[in-house]
């Protein structure tokens, strides 16, 4: 088996590892949305190991080691801690709540057989230039994040809580 690296997949721990799921559930009830198909197929292969800790509020180098330790390899001894995301940063300039033109449900579209990330790209198509998409979900979306400054778009994410956080997503 391949050797479980802070930037391997959630997709390809799943086809790689028997199990893998249902480990990644008992470490963290948090992953239970890997029991979804459309989250499985679509944000899995986008997250890596360090991205699915930050969503689950965990250290990236705590669930690297456990599952490692699952699968049967030595944990490693580095420090990964810093990759936590600070979501207690100002707001940009450019977010004006009066531009914000749609508000989607990360969990809502899911729920329904829907990518958040292809449907908030058909938002942005859709609106002006000026247009701000608000992307609402119960975890951080790192993985999103991540897609969404590789396609040069400007974005925000706000913490509401530990289970509630709001992205400003701009063209």
């Amino acid at each position: 088996m391949k050797e479980i690296k802070i930037d391997t997949t959630i997709a390809t721990l799943l086809n790689d590892y028997d199990n893998m799921k249902e480990i990644l559930i008992d470490i963290n009830p948090k992953f239970k949305k890997l029991n979804n198909p459309i989250l499985r197929r679509t944000l899995a292969k986008l997250a890596t190991v360090k991205q699915a800790a930050i969503i689950g509020g965990m250290q990236p180098i705590d669930l690297l080691n456990r599952l490692r330790e699952a699968v049967g390899q030595e944990p490693i001894d580095a420090n990964l801690s810093e990759v936590q995301e600070d979501t207690t940063q100002e707001a940009p300039s450019w977010l004006n709540l009066e531009n914000v033109k749609q508000t989607l449900d990360a969990s809502e579209l899911l729920d329904n057989q829907k990518n958040p990330l292809a449907e908030v790209n058909i938002a942005l198509k859709k609106a002006d230039s000026n247009a701000i998409i608000a992307l609402k979900s119960d975890f951080m979306p790192e993985p999103l994040i991540e897609e969404f400054k590789k396609q040069g778009k400007s974005l925000y994410c706000k913490k509401i809580n530990d289970d509630e956080f709001i992205t400003y997503i701009k063209q």
